[in-house]
């Protein structure tokens, strides 16, 4: 038979009272405190096209890398969760190391984009924006470093444009994308997504950000804000709140026929691990990457689990393959305190010894 419970009056009343104030110190704080910058890192723009953008992120110091590095993100949200604010920033952490850093900014698509395809991303803007930044350095081939979607897409270029890709590292990215533990791919296995896009066009970021959030409902819709009452009377640590809260919403439409075929031919049909894909009329096999390649994973990530990232290594060509764990999830990999000490060193480490 559970004890009774007991309430001490006085104390509920002081812990009450306590949090009121809290509560009222802290409205203060979030009225003060405005919208919250992020990507504080100097950068140039060194290449536009339609929406892409492509940054040349500067460092205090000159690179000592003799070969710059393009970062592929993903198409969903903006590639600034690489350099979220002065203290988490893999982007500033690989700056400090001496890399030379690109970013690809995909942009914010419209209806001028609704028929955008794989190729027109990949064999289109993706390939332009290595041609430029390989120009400016007088190379041929530069490295890249992919992020989830963009990791996938890294690996679909090189595979197809192996002359232009010196090194290659993947953080968090699907290969595998029908693995048991998966979630989104289970949602996804009987949507008619030709019916979804025929219909909507471009998809809503709004949509695309309920569906990441429902996979972890408890943790992303309530505990978070439950917990920001803890937070509110620090004004450094609402600011990150904020900074990372405006990040995940702040999330670009996704161009519809290319979102079509990424469900379609990646989580539908799993053609890249399966060897039967292709991206306009080229085919995709990651056999023929030969290139060294660093594969970065999250114990914790619950969007792409780390069995669907590790079956890497079995299909490619490389005889250079190298695994990397990391210990935390999908956006700890950028921004935990953790990361800032492990993630970009090893990253330059693997490079430096490369090239």
């Amino acid at each position: 038979m559970q004890a009774p419970l007991h309430i001490d009056p006085q104390q509920a009343f002081a812990e009450m009272a306590a949090f009121q104030r809290k509560l009222a110190a802290g409205m203060q704080n979030l009225r003060g405190l405005g919208e919250q910058e992020y990507a504080n890192t100097p950068r140039e723009a060194v290449y536009r096209e339609d929406k892409l953008t492509v940054w040349h992120m500067k460092g205090n110091a000159k690179p000592t890398a003799k070969v710059p590095t393009l970062i592929v993100y993903a198409l969903v949200n903006t590639v600034w969760m690489t350099d979220l604010q002065d203290d988490r920033s893999l982007v500033r952490n690989l700056l400090e190391q001496g890399e030379d850093v690109y970013l690809i900014d995909w942009g914010y698509p419209d209806g001028a984009d609704r028929w955008l395809t794989l190729d027109d991303y990949l064999n289109g803007y993706l390939d332009r924006a290595v041609d430029a930044v390989g120009r400016r350095h007088g190379l041929d081939a530069i490295n890249l470093l992919g992020i989830c979607q963009g990791g996938t897409f890294s690996l679909c270029y090189t595979a197809m444009h192996p002359e232009k890709v010196k090194n290659l590292v993947t953080m968090v990215t699907p290969v595998d994308f029908q693995t048991p533990d998966n979630m989104l791919s289970q949602w996804v296995q009987r949507m008619n997504v030709d019916l979804f896009v025929d219909t909507l066009g471009n998809v809503p970021a709004e949509l695309m950000n309920w569906v990441y959030l429902m996979l972890k409902p408890l943790r992303l819709n309530q505990q978070k804000y439950v917990g920001l009452v803890d937070i509110l009377d620090n004004p450094a640590e609402l600011k990150n709140f904020l900074r990372m809260e405006r990040w995940i919403f702040d999330s670009p439409d996704q161009a519809g026929e290319a979102f079509r075929q990424f469900i379609k031919d990646f989580y539908q049909q799993n053609k890249l691990i399966k060897g039967d894909l292709q991206i306009g009329n080229q085919p995709v096999d990651l056999g023929m990457i030969s290139q060294p390649v660093l594969n970065i994973y999250a114990n914790q990530d619950h969007l792409v689990p780390p069995d669907a990232s590790r079956p890497l290594g079995r299909h490619l060509g490389t005889k250079d393959y190298t695994e990397l764990a990391f210990k935390g999830g999908h956006i700890g990999i950028y921004v935990s305190s953790r990361a800032q000490r492990e993630v970009a060193p090893a990253i330059h480490q693997w490079l430096q010894q490369r090239t």
